[in-house]
């Protein structure tokens, strides 16, 4: 079965190539599965989606979400290092 896929070529800086590549490691992608799924995701409106969801999280949550947050960096009481619980 022949692939329907096209070859093309990117001239991009060192620095760029690199941030790409370890950016779609992070994801478990190869480069070029990364690179097209940012070009899907850029054209058929994904990414604003997913942003404006995002975004709709934060508006609604945000409150308890700091609070959470605040939760967790204030200290624990009297717990110490190497104390039983």
């Amino acid at each position: 079965m022949a692939s329907d896929r096209k070859q093309t070529q990117l001239r991009l800086s060192p620095d760029v190539l690199a941030t790409g590549k370890d950016a779609a490691k992070a994801r478990g992608l190869d480069f070029n599965k990364y690179v097209e799924r940012l070009i899907v995701e850029d054209t058929t409106g994904a990414r604003a989606a997913g942003m404006e969801a995002a975004q709709r999280l934060i508006d609604r949550h945000g409150g308890f979400l700091d609070d959470l947050e605040r939760q967790f960096d204030e200290p624990a009481g009297d717990v110490r290092p190497g104390a039983a619980a």
